[in-house]
């Protein structure tokens, strides 16, 4: 179900010296995403890549009510993962299937606590 690794999600506060640290680093901005929450209020996420572009992506968040960190999954359809997963015990559900511009996420707490974003079709 899980078929791998998508990108790992962090906060930030502030996105230009977080920016400024990862490119020393050797991360390349690769996208941006510049939304608004229901109140209004922007925020921002934005890709970076490594230099080994076979790896997966750092994400950085400025989301204002999301500060944990996320580990994004790969899977093949988002909402036959949420059917499959939804049975199980101790999986709990922070967003049901919703539709984004590249197919659909879901959001789940694990049974150990660990938030996993699944990312598909």
């Amino acid at each position: 179900m899980f078929e791998r690794l998508d990108c790992v999600c962090i906060h930030t506060d502030d996105l230009e010296k977080s920016l400024t640290f990862l490119a020393d680093m050797g991360l390349t901005e690769a996208w941006r995403l510049d939304r608004a929450l229901d109140d209004g209020r922007p925020w921002t996420l934005i890709g970076l890549d490594f230099s080994d572009r076979a790896s997966s992506q750092l994400v950085l968040s400025t989301h204002p009510d999301r500060r944990d960190i996320d580990v994004e999954i790969r899977v093949a359809d988002v909402r036959a993962a949420y059917e499959t997963l939804r049975r199980r015990p101790g999986v709990q559900w922070l967003a049901e299937p919703f539709p984004i511009e590249e197919g659909h996420v879901a959001v789940m707490t694990a049974p150990d606590g660990n938030i996993f974003v699944l990312i598909g079709s």
